[in-house]
């Protein structure tokens, strides 16, 4: 149904919304706000909201305070995040046809076979990428769709399917009724569960490839010890809403008649927590990666290898006009508004964020005050240089470092990283307000979209960098906009 109100209006309620949370949480009692700190804590414990470091737990942190959105922003970023999506998913295609593309999106020599052997018609007919696409947005600002800037994909193994909803539900379950005790009239609910609309998504791949069975395998490396331990909850979560989901390693797979076995099972379809350019790796150390490489091959793996193009540079594929032919006219609009301009650092004419033509070099020595330098392939917020932030000197190391190793860093447009105050506990135990500046995470299938809030002290913002988690909530239209009062003038009665 068409919202009854103006899009100027539309923007005045998401800050009203937001507003009115930060006015119940500001009337909570000091006693309640560390009654509650401590219930998230207990909660996020007991539903393995957990990443593990060195052998030790750590409970990841979820602020107090939620976000919440209006469903048809929530319709308008998942039409985006699914348009993007779609570009990123034939960047295979692109890539074995297009050597300009090819020169831009490189591959090691390891993935590249495996893309050539493993890749056929029936990929570029259908295949899925189930993945996490990292954006900035001021979610409760008057133009919140004017702000999403997406910022890079995470396509393999990206994380999140058990940690947003369990944030989300924690959320609900801890502070949202607390809230409502205070405002009666606040309605706040979560978003589409991404644990349900993600497994939808690899019971439909089953389905669509014909397998007989529905036999799900989650691979990852079962035995590393770090970072959260998402597959075996969400194993655990599945099965037991009677759903044949297995958790294995890949030495752990096993061929058998032209089929692929884990402990005696049939598997259907597996999802990959593993880069192609790790299983090449491996293959060249002689360890059995038959079975990956299969399930590959018969289109039997979420993600499939354009899983693998979530390299930043993609993202120059996507804001170069040389390769606007490869897209829709809807997929170009999406992206100049909402993919940052960006380009592998090297010594090329190209166009800059406003399509004028320059020397990027050049461009990029004397705007360090509008971009960041980032490693193309590396994740987690490791070695991105923020222009701003960045002595003149060393910022022109870091351009001499990437001209001395050819496709392995980019250039990007600076995002505006949306900043907000949440309640927080200090280290003496006392309730305090603290800037925090938020990213998210959008998660989309075909049957809705999830989002991953993440939230720190530094603008570098990742749960691995010991970032907190940020639920973000659907409310409803239910707060009308105010004037402000005018102060009175000393002349009036």
């Amino acid at each position: 149904m068409q919202s009854p109100f103006t899009p100027d209006e539309q923007g005045l309620r998401g800050v009203s919304l937001d507003l009115y949370l930060r006015q119940i949480f500001a009337s909570l009692p000091p006693e309640t706000m560390k009654e509650l700190s401590q219930a998230i804590h207990d909660q996020a414990l007991r539903k393995e909201l957990v990443y593990y470091r060195d052998g030790k737990t750590e409970v990841i942190n979820v602020l107090m305070r939620p976000l919440a959105v209006f469903s048809e922003q929530l319709n308008y970023f998942h039409y985006v995040s699914q348009t993007l999506l779609g570009a990123l998913k034939r960047m295979p295609e692109l890539y074995l046809k297009d050597f300009q593309v090819r020169e831009i999106v490189r591959l090691q020599e390891g993935e590249a076979k495996w893309l050539w052997d493993t890749w056929g018609a029936s990929h570029n007919q259908f295949h899925t990428v189930f993945g996490r696409l990292d954006a900035v947005a001021d979610l409760t600002g008057a133009f919140s769709k004017d702000s999403l800037a997406f910022i890079e994909a995470n396509l393999v193994g990206a994380g999140g399917v058990h940690l947003i909803p369990t944030a989300e539900e924690i959320v609900l379950e801890t502070v949202v009724p607390v809230m409502e005790a205070v405002a009666p009239d606040l309605a706040l609910q979560a978003p589409d569960d991404l644990r349900d609309t993600f497994m939808q998504e690899m019971l439909d791949h089953a389905e669509v490839i014909g397998r007989p069975g529905r036999a799900i395998c989650f691979i990852d490396p079962k035995y590393a010890g770090d970072g959260p331990n998402e597959q075996e909850t969400l194993m655990n979560y599945y099965r037991a809403r009677g759903l044949e989901v297995y958790h294995a390693d890949p030495e752990e797979l096993y061929v058998r008649g032209g089929e692929v076995y884990y402990e005696n099972h049939l598997i259907d379809v597996a999802y990959r927590d593993y880069e192609t350019r790790e299983l090449a790796e491996m293959e060249a150390e002689g360890m059995n990666v038959r079975p990956m490489k299969q399930l590959l091959r018969q289109n039997q793996m979420v993600s499939s290898m354009a899983g693998d193009f979530d390299h930043k540079s993609c993202f120059e594929i996507l804001t170069d006009p040389r390769f606007a032919v490869h897209f829709t006219m809807d997929e170009r609009n999406v992206f100049r508004r909402h993919v940052l301009w960006t380009r592998v650092l090297r010594d090329i004419r190209t166009t800059d964020p406003m399509g004028e033509l320059v020397e990027l070099l050049e461009f990029t020595r004397d705007n360090r005050e509008i971009l960041v330098i980032k490693p193309n392939r590396a994740y987690g917020g490791e070695d991105v240089l923020i222009g701003p932030s960045t002595t003149q000197s060393a910022w022109e190391a870091a351009i001499q470092r990437a001209v001395s190793e050819p496709g392995e860093w980019v250039a990007q447009r600076l995002a505006r990283i949306a900043v907000y105050e949440f309640p927080v506990l200090t280290e003496t135990g006392e309730v305090s307000t603290a800037p925090f500046y938020v990213v998210y995470g959008f998660a989309p299938t075909k049957y809705g979209l999830a989002v991953l809030g993440r939230a720190s002290q530094k603008q570098v913002v990742n749960v691995a960098q010991r970032g907190g988690m940020l639920a973000v909530l659907v409310g409803q239209h239910k707060h009308a906009i105010h004037t402000p009062k005018m102060p009175r003038m000393k002349d009036e009665g």
